[in-house]
């Protein structure tokens, strides 16, 4: 969860206008001087042609001599040709700053059905015409899923000794409160004035922009330049600008055509009551980094009381959007991952840095991204030597995050790390990078790196009253300056009543810098405005409500709060990128179609394995079921077919579902296994076959292995897919 902080609108548009580089798959900066160029080229042969057809026209209504009309017909057509000619060249420019925005659909379409049809996922309530944003895995969807999150649990939690916890999916109002998600947790919206129908703003607004920019060749250099500096800041656009722009623009309702409200915003949250009373407010979680962080204080002591330490929690988050699309990347129902690394802020090195230190891999900084280049390989070890990485503890999880990503299957060419500029970071936070990985829909964010600072334990200790804080015993006391607040109870009572607990809960929690700053402005004005989170306005201090200072005290231990590193991972996100980068197709063996296959790595294919006999036949049948028997003891998943079908269409289907591996029984004392992706073949006994697979599937031996280990074997007979 992030909110924006506030920035100069002097720097708005420098800043944002750079977002081009990064996101919008419409838009590549490197190609704006040719489509600048060709419109400008594009407007002047309308106006040539257009200058043309007049010339035509009049000179037949003069009755010019017809080798005058001749000659003047002919120039106009060599105009609209070379206007024709200019047409097709921008079109193709556009289609290339677009990476192909034709191609992208028609492939994401075909990714799409293959993922329906094979039953991956499907929309929600499909017999009641479904709901928009909410999706149902099927048989192979959910094995893809649980096997994601067991390797994410392999991967973080075991290999990094975390915490593991299950928390709640209703949660108080009061938490969320505190955590800012109930006054900021929004998006703009309108509505359609007739029907009521809403919509998100800036997504019609994203939407027009878009479709100008690709479809209409008519528009000057001028204005396809304003579109895409529109779609550069938009997302920061006030409720006032965005709807000036929609009012600008003529925008109406997609379908009906019908006038739009003015923007206002919609919290996303899912609103409940606790308790048949209706008393208690709460929300369906929009994250589950909070269940977490309530729990600080206990999971500190079930650590030993040492940092630095780590939680996660895999769980369900619910987000109400406006106009859910884009499939599994938009939903409103989804699977996060979190992981709050907590660690003394004063070290935030990490004793595991030089495992991940040498790798290399693409990397976008900020001062790349305000230069307008493109992402780059970095070595991760000088980025945080550099100080392009905050700290040692952030760049450990950004390779740890790289790394979990690649062994996943997604295309490390098509997976970038992006740090925030400076505009798009909370005011408390010390760094941030998003993994995004590159789909039909552009560069999509799927996990979020931030180093929080204490934001977030501070923020509950003061609504809450309890301290969120941790401990470091001195082996020798130390002398040091301590900042000592004294809020004068009896004043504060008598200026706020009822709310003096509020503020002086304010004023105790702040920190040095804040307190010192309030004691300058005392001293110098006498009085000073304060912002009080938990009444949500500021108050004014007199100097005669608080006594700030500095004493030397005699410490055997120092007290803080913590600062937290928190990776988010998006696993429906990953899911469909991992589904966009294993798909491909390959003629059949007669060439008379092309067949779908899912290129999925054995760690989360969906089914490890297929086992059929070549042909129906009671030996080999039984055989088949010994095999599976041996896998099933070995807990390799496995699917059995023992249709009458050819082996080559049984091949076809289960490459579909992107089962690395098949068994075909053919002997009553060998099989052959075949590898999905190269086709290859090798001959074993029938009592190995369980264990090759195993030791493959489980990543203990490569194909390589098994190829270089075992006689090769012809393509089965009747294979006539293949």
């Amino acid at each position: 969860m992030r909110f924006l902080s506030p920035f100069t609108s002097t720097t708005r548009r420098q800043i944002l206008s750079l977002r081009q580089f990064q996101s919008n798959p419409t838009i590549s900066t490197s190609m704006d001087a040719t489509e600048q160029s060709l419109r400008q080229s594009l407007s002047e042969k309308s106006s040539s042609v257009e200058s043309q057809g007049n010339a035509v026209r009049a000179l037949k209504a003069s009755r010019a001599a017809k080798p005058e009309i001749d000659a003047a017909i002919e120039l106009l057509n060599k105009l609209k040709l070379e206007k024709s000619a200019v047409e097709k060249e921008l079109q193709s420019t556009i289609a290339g700053s677009g990476n192909g925005s034709l191609n992208r659909e028609a492939f994401r379409q075909a990714v799409v059905n293959t993922l329906e049809r094979r039953l991956f996922y499907i929309p929600s309530f499909k017999i009641y015409r479904g709901v928009a944003g909410l999706f149902d895995y099927g048989p192979p969807g959910c094995a893809v899923k649980s096997n994601v999150l067991s390797f994410w649990r392999q991967h973080f939690i075991l290999e990094e000794n975390m915490l593991e916890v299950d928390c709640p999916c209703v949660t108080p109002e009061v938490v969320l409160k505190a955590s800012g998600h109930v006054d900021k947790f929004t998006d703009l919206m309108v509505k359609d004035e007739k029907t009521g129908t809403c919509f998100r703003a800036d997504h019609l607004l994203k939407d027009y922009c878009t479709e100008k920019l690709e479809k209409d060749l008519t528009i000057s250099a001028e204005k396809a330049a304003e579109f895409k500096d529109v779609l550069a800041v938009m997302e920061d656009y006030s409720p006032e600008e965005l709807g000036a722009k929609i009012k600008e623009y003529g925008i109406t309702a997609p379908d009906t055509k019908n006038p739009l409200s003015d923007p206002y915003p919609f919290n996303l949250m899912f609103q409940t009551s606790i308790g048949p009373s209706g008393l208690i407010p709460g929300y369906m979680r929009p994250e589950t980094a909070q269940g977490i962080f309530v729990n600080f204080k206990d999971l500190y002591y079930y650590n030993g009381r040492k940092l630095p330490f780590a939680a996660a929690q895999i769980g369900q988050a619910f987000r109400n959007e406006i106009s859910p699309r884009q499939g599994l990347l938009r939903v409103r129902e989804f699977t996060l991952a979190e992981i709050e690394h907590f660690v003394d802020p004063e070290n935030k090195s990490h004793p595991k840095f030089a495992d991940v230190s040498k790798l290399e891999f693409l990397m976008f900084p900020r001062e790349e991204q305000m230069s307008g280049q493109s992402a780059k390989k970095f070595c991760l070890g000088e980025a945080v030597t550099k100080g392009t990485v905050n700290n040692e503890t952030l760049g450990y999880f950004i390779g740890r995050v790289y790394l979990f990503l690649t062994r996943l299957g997604i295309d490390k060419e098509r997976l970038r790390f992006r740090q925030h500029l400076a505009n798009e970071m909370a005011h408390y936070a010390a760094d941030c990078w998003d993994a995004e990985i590159e789909s039909s829909y552009g560069w999509i964010e799927c996990v979020g790196i931030a180093d929080r600072s204490a934001f977030d334990l501070r923020a509950h200790s003061e609504k809450s009253g309890v301290a969120l804080v941790a401990e470091e015993k001195y082996a020798e006391p130390k002398e040091v300056e301590k900042l000592v607040i004294n809020p004068v109870k009896k004043e504060l009572g008598l200026a706020f009543k009822g709310t003096q607990k509020n503020v002086v809960e304010s004023l105790e929690a702040m920190n040095e810098k804040e307190a010192m700053e309030m004691k300058a402005t005392l001293e110098s004005k006498g009085e000073v405005e304060f912002y009080v989170c938990t009444l949500g306005k500021n108050v004014s201090i007199k100097k005669n409500m608080v006594s700030i200072s500095k004493e030397k005290k005699k410490e055997h231990q120092r007290v803080f709060t913590p600062s937290v590193i928190e990776p988010s991972f998006g696993i429906g996100r990953i899911i469909y990128c991992l589904y966009e980068h294993c798909f491909s197709t390959r003629p059949s063996k007669a060439g008379d179609e092309q067949l779908n296959v899912f290129r999925f790595p054995p760690l989360v294919a969906p089914i490890k394995c297929t086992v059929f006999p070549l042909v129906q036949n009671q030996q080999f049948e039984e055989a088949t079921k010994d095999i599976s028997k041996e896998l099933t003891s070995v807990g390799i998943s496995h699917k059995i077919d023992i249709t009458g079908t050819s082996i080559g269409k049984r091949y076809a289907r289960t490459d579909e579902l992107g089962v690395p591996f098949a068994i075909t029984v053919d002997s009553e004392t060998s099989v052959t296994i075949r590898e999905r992706d190269s086709k290859d073949q090798v001959r074993v006994s029938l009592k190995e076959a369980a264990s090759v697979v195993s030791s493959v599937a489980e990543g203990k031996k490569t194909w390589q292995d098994v190829w270089a280990s075992f006689p090769h074997h012809s393509s089965a007979a009747g294979d006539d897919q293949e």
